[in-house]
């Protein structure tokens, strides 16, 4: 199995809650900062193996929420970590937290890759979410970011919001476009049942004008000349997500932090969502020993989410097995579910949109 390179870390508090978020978050509340970076500190002494990072991802929540005294100490920490020269840093933020001596200093330490979560400009998707953007700050606040030096940003679009049209849809992405961020990560509305959407009981919209909205978003940024490198990911050549990648291509990685998870030694764990549990050491709450099924049905998985797919002789080379005498692939090369090319089996576009049903039929 090859080195760990990635680590994730989450800072789970937020100013507010949006409505449809299921992450591990809870309200900021800055007496229990200390002793959460002091907890997260000290799983990582536990667990950190003194690798070579080549992708540190630093996740919530809202980490752009803490205070300058709280990010000093959170760096510190950060500290711990080999980094290795080309690693892709990133910071997660919220665009009303961006301002200048802030994200100075996390250029000066190291962070080269931001992603903002922008979802939307329109008031009625920002009310249903419960979040706040603005065009115009948005400008502004990338003008900002790019004097300071950033140059790797990405911005999340949603989209598929009850009432939502393909014309609201369009201008959302017209106006992210001209942002001009070097990454789009884009989320369909999920309904959970534990945000206050699923309280709610809020249905979701028709699966064929969530297909439109897919659609309509999958031709606007090609026309853009960004990349359509896995289902929900666009980038601009150069600038696709190395930490992501690294989940992508089913490879180990560290979770630290309240509600993160794993994959280290063949085992997957998830950590306690609880920061009362974690505030008192009690850091994992589950974990699973993969079988070299598992791992074999987790690359196949996560692998085709990509759209160059999954390549046959890397396969080999990780499980000495010939996937396509494990999986049923020639019957759905023939069918048109699957495409073999170039020693790469994937799912062509045209069906990425029901790839889950694609899935159920090769595991």
């Amino acid at each position: 199995m090859e080195k760990i390179k990635a680590v994730y870390i989450h800072i789970p508090f937020c100013n507010s809650i949006c409505s449809y978020c299921d992450f591990c978050k809870v309200i900021y509340n800055h007496d229990w900062i200390e002793p959460y970076l002091t907890k997260l500190e000290q799983e990582i002494d536990n667990s950190y193996m003194g690798e070579d990072i080549k992708s540190l991802y630093i996740g919530g929540g809202t980490p752009s929420i803490l205070s300058m005294q709280e990010l000093e100490k959170l760096f510190t920490i950060l500290d711990k970590f080999h980094k290795d020269k080309e690693i892709e840093f990133t910071f997660e933020c919220n665009i009303n937290d961006i301002e200048e001596e802030k994200f100075r200093f996390l250029y000066e330490h190291g962070v080269n890759r931001l992603s903002i979560g922008i979802e939307s400009f329109d008031k009625e998707k920002l009310s249903f979410m419960k979040r706040e953007a603005n065009y115009k700050d948005a400008k502004k606040k990338m003008a900002l970011l790019r004097n300071i030096g950033f140059k790797n940003i990405n911005l999340d679009l949603m989209y598929a919001i009850p009432n939502e049209t393909i014309s609201v849809l369009k201008k959302d992405i017209k106006k992210i476009c001209k942002l001009n961020p070097e990454h789009i990560s884009t989320y369909s509305l999920i309904i959970e049942k534990n945000t206050l959407v699923g309280l709610n009981k809020i249905k979701p919209i028709l699966e064929e004008h969530d297909y439109k909205m897919y659609d309509t978003i999958c031709k606007m940024l090609k026309k853009k000349k960004y990349i359509h490198y896995e289902v929900s990911n666009f980038a601009k050549k150069g600038f696709f997500s190395q930490h992501n990648l690294t989940y992508w291509h089913n490879l180990e990685y560290y979770g630290f932090g309240v509600g993160a998870s794993g994959f280290v030694e063949a085992i997957r764990y998830e950590n306690t969502k609880s920061l009362t549990e974690y505030l008192k050491g009690n850091f994992v709450s589950s974990k699973s020993l993969m079988s070299k099924v598992d791992n074999m049905e987790n690359e196949l998985i996560l692998g085709l989410r990509k759209l160059e797919g999954v390549n046959l002789q890397s396969f080999f080379d990780k499980y000495g097995e010939n996937m396509q005498n494990i999986f049923p692939i020639k019957p759905l090369i023939k069918s048109g579910d699957l495409i073999y090319k170039n020693g790469f089996i994937y799912i062509p576009k045209e069906k990425l949109y029901v790839m889950n049903e694609i899935l159920i039929k090769l595991i």
